[in-house]
């Protein structure tokens, strides 16, 4: 699905919050701030592209000259944001500089260059700098019912892969391999770009972010796979099961059911107005009373949306309160070092009746002939 986005309704929704703030403007160079706020997924170059987004006045957006046509041919120019281009002997920072006033704060994109945020820093010596974040993340956060319809087809897409896993994984061929098939899968499934494919086995799968080597896998291996990528609408997909090699050891089984019965815990504990390390709590302690506590070394889960890290973030001391729209993974893993390891992850939407399952996938451990 391709998304028709209201610029004209985020950028007031923007402005409010900027002014809100007590911010003087926002500075968003090309990424998921810029393309969320206006639809236009520019190109990020070493060329300054900045879209300024004040308190109180016009938006316009900053590009280099050889953009110019990208720019007008985006949501941008419907919406009536004024393009001003620059040439290769002009300086793009002081164009912006000239938008603002003396003094004040602006907050610059999270993503950024560092190049770039310097020279901006220069050209505006008055002026504060701050992250965008926590203007931007908190809109970003609460998906509306477009956005979530995106997340749900990228949940779609992503089961469809882990739905074929029997296909690939099998006794004799790399995790390299593996993945190659899968990235392909994940193309055909509808997929624009692949982002990430962890196939970790035997002992990798004790390293949550291991990614996929040369290893061969075993009989008797546990995998993780844990994939994800963006749809032609720019919504991410993540999702991970974890997968045996022939009949798992009675270790194995009573460990999964332990993270199994924690992830139910936590995706039941979501609601409007629960606090995120709420939810985190309630994976943990399941994991802890078992006395696997040790082996959870990571956050419960994580915002989804444009990028596939992002607000909010299920962890403990994080006391905001989770609110409809919410969108998030729900991943709580046990690692054992060096032996094995396991994750369940599906993405989450909260609504006024609970948590909403986007990845619908079997959750029990997966057990492969190989």
């Amino acid at each position: 699905m391709r998304l028709t986005i209201d610029v004209t309704a985020r950028l007031r929704r923007a402005q409010r919050a900027v002014a809100d703030a007590g911010i003087t403007a926002l500075l968003l160079s090309p990424g998921p701030d810029l393309r969320y706020l206006t639809g236009y997924q520019a190109i990020p170059l070493e060329r300054l592209t900045c879209l300024v987004v004040p308190a109180i006045g016009a938006p316009r957006i900053v590009v280099p000259f050889l953009e110019k046509r990208s720019a007008l041919d985006s949501p941008v120019s419907a919406a009536g944001i004024e393009v001003l281009t620059w040439r290769e002997e002009e300086d793009p920072y002081a164009l912006v500089a000239s938008l603002l006033p003396a003094h004040g704060t602006v907050a610059l994109s999270d993503r950024m260059w560092a190049a770039q945020a310097i020279a901006l820093r220069n050209a505006l010596p008055g002026h504060e700098q701050r992250p965008a974040s926590p203007v931007l993340g908190t809109l970003r956060a609460c998906k509306g019912a477009d956005e979530v319809a995106a997340l749900r087809e990228a949940g779609a897409a992503i089961d469809v892969v882990h739905g074929r896993m029997a296909d690939w994984l099998g006794v004799g061929r790399t995790e390299r391999e593996i993945a190659a098939d899968i990235s392909c899968a994940m193309l055909r499934a509808g997929h624009a770009t692949v982002d990430f494919v962890i196939v970790a086995s035997g002992p990798n799968s004790a390293d949550p972010h291991h990614g996929a080597g040369d290893r061969v896998v075993q009989g008797g291996d546990l995998i993780v796979v844990d994939i994800g990528g963006t749809m032609p609408s720019g919504y991410c997909s993540d999702s991970t099961r974890t997968y045996v090699i022939g009949e798992p050891s009675g270790h194995v089984t009573t460990f999964y059911a332990v993270l199994q019965s924690a992830q139910e815990a936590a995706c039941a504990a979501v609601a409007e107005g629960v606090a995120a390390e709420t939810v985190d709590a309630a994976a943990r302690d399941i994991i802890s009373a078992a006395g696997f506590g040790e082996y959870f070394i990571h956050r419960t889960g994580h915002g989804i949306g444009l990028e596939t890290h992002e607000e909010p973030y299920i962890a403990a001391g994080d006391s905001r309160s989770l609110a409809a729209g919410m969108a998030f993974s729900i991943e709580p893993g046990i690692y054992f070092p060096g032996r094995c390891g396991a994750r369940l992850e599906d993405i989450v939407v909260c609504t006024e009746h609970g948590a909403e399952r986007l990845n619908l996938s079997p959750h029990g451990l997966a057990v492969l002939n190989g």
